[in-house]
């Protein structure tokens, strides 16, 4: 897997949804700047700058101090490349302390480049034996 200079990696398995479906694309845990931004009450915009905690090429896990509800749309930007993607919250997790809320977001249409980082393959899992820093069980103990 490649990376962009200044990215945070950790790999993550794949895991089966909430809705007993196969996840689309693979997670990575990747913390990247992002700036959010939504439509005010009055119509005026705002925004949040915050980092992801996981990424893939249908969206991302980020942490929002704003209240959202699912199905609400917005727009996230790569404060690296200035790109920026209409999303849609998907999912809603238990908020920290601070009140700040583990929110799931899904690009409007897929985007895998967006992140620009190269995804692990659809079979990789971090008990690969190609996996950096992976060590198998050596059977210690057994005699």
């Amino acid at each position: 897997m490649s990376l962009k200079r200044g990215y945070s990696v950790c790999a993550v398995e794949v895991q089966v949804a909430k809705r007993a479906e196969v996840r689309r694309s693979q997670r990575v845990c990747v913390s990247v700047h992002v700036v959010v931004t939504w439509g005010g009450a009055t119509g005026k915009p705002a925004s949040e700058e915050t980092k992801t905690l996981i990424v893939n090429a249908h969206g991302a896990l980020i942490l929002l101090r704003k209240r959202v509800q699912v199905n609400d749309v917005l727009k996230l930007r790569n404060a690296k490349t200035q790109e920026e993607l209409a999303c849609r919250v998907v999912d809603l997790s238990a908020a920290d302390q601070l009140g700040a809320t583990n929110v799931g977001i899904e690009f409007v249409e897929p985007a895998p480049r967006f992140w620009h980082i190269a995804f692990p393959p659809e079979d990789w899992t971090p008990r690969n034996p190609e996996a950096k820093g992976y060590r198998p069980e050596t059977g210690r103990g057994k005699d």
